[in-house]
């Protein structure tokens, strides 16, 4: 077994350092004769990869059903257990990324909608702040009536209205302020009046509830997702191993070719050589 290991060492690294193929050296004389691992192995074949997108992964998947179902009588390239877990996982999770992909289209669809919201509602309330605070400074309405509407009576400079958490505050804040000032006999504010700022508050609230209610949606078919995707890669690894175990024993480039039809994919290394059919006769 030692000797096994080293056979495949010592082929890796004068096929992938030396650029020589190992089949033109003496060392194989050498080693051949007390290794234990049929001779096509001591070709690497290029290295593999599972796939890294839910596309690619239902695509892999769907490959290796319809090669299960070309199987002839009496070829068993992958077990029947293997085979009906990867028909049955297909389907659920098929639609479980179809389920994500639309919730999350609907989420940046409903979320176009929500800035434009959220910019008219940041105009009207800055806008009443600074028609407001231009009525204190020219003595029509008091400075101490400020604090009404939470705001520093010697401060006019406008409040953060930068996110929509504190947007929200200070909506609520302007609103329940005026309407405060007004019952106590004070003259309105025009251009804007408060019930239009409050128009667009609440149409404000109403989308933000919305938009979380689109938020927590994604997240949770994301969620799912991904635990989806861990029982997938484990699927198609197996899947895969035992494609490469049926073909263990066939010359390098007809196993590469045969272990691709079921949707194995693989990649050369970087000064690796490419296998061709010549590969198969050189053997």
């Amino acid at each position: 077994m030692v000797l096994d290991i080293i056979c495949l060492y010592l082929n890796f690294y004068v096929v992938s350092y030396l650029k020589i193929p190992f089949f033109y050296l003496n060392l194989q004389n050498v080693f051949l004769p007390f290794c234990h691992l049929p001779v096509n192995l001591l070709f690497f074949m290029p290295y593999r990869r599972l796939p890294n997108t839910d596309k690619s992964r239902v695509n892999a998947l769907k490959n290796a059903v319809e090669c299960f179902e070309r199987q002839e009588f009496g070829q068993q390239v992958i077990s029947f257990k293997t085979q009906h877990e990867a028909k049955t996982f297909l389907t659920i999770f098929e639609q479980q990324s179809f389920t994500y992909q639309q919730t999350l289209d609907n989420q940046v669809s409903a979320n176009k909608r929500y800035q434009q919201i959220v910019h008219m509602t940041r105009l009207y309330v800055s806008h009443f702040i600074q028609v407001f605070n231009m009525a204190v400074t020219r003595g029509e309405i008091k400075k101490e009536h400020k604090l009404l509407y939470q705001l520093e009576p010697e401060v006019n400079a406008l409040p953060d209205l930068s996110t929509d958490k504190m947007l929200l505050h200070w909506g609520k804040c302007i609103i329940d302020g005026e309407n405060e000032r007004l019952r106590n006999g004070g003259t309105p504010i025009y251009n804007p009046q408060i019930a239009k700022v409050k128009v667009h508050y609440e149409i404000f609230k109403e989308y933000r509830q919305t938009q979380k209610f689109h938020q927590n949606t994604t997240n949770r078919n994301w969620e799912e997702l991904v635990k989806l995707r861990e029982k997938a890669d484990k699927i198609l690894l197996d899947i895969w191993n035992q494609v490469e175990e049926y073909y263990k024993n066939e010359k390098p480039y007809s196993r590469l070719i045969k272990c691709q039809e079921f949707g194995l994919v693989y990649y050369y290394r970087k000064g690796e050589k490419e296998l061709t059919p010549r590969s198969d006769k050189e053997m």
